[in-house]
């Protein structure tokens, strides 16, 4: 009897990459000045997690 154990790998790494992209570029368009750029980075990085805790944990195998 052989058993099977499948590793399960985490992708969280691309939502936060995604976040931060997403924030960085639009820190870019507003041209409200270079300061907001890595605030919105920043702010992007915090809806990832906020994003990822309540809506995508628990719904790997569903």
């Amino acid at each position: 009897m052989t058993h099977h154990h499948e590793e399960e790998k985490n992708y969280d790494y691309i939502y936060y990459l995604v976040g931060l992209i997403s924030g960085l570029f639009v820190g870019v368009v507003i041209d409200a000045g270079f300061i907001w750029i890595p605030i919105l980075g920043i702010f992007g990085l915090l809806f990832t997690a906020f994003f990822i805790k309540l809506l995508v944990q628990g719904r790997e195998r569903a």
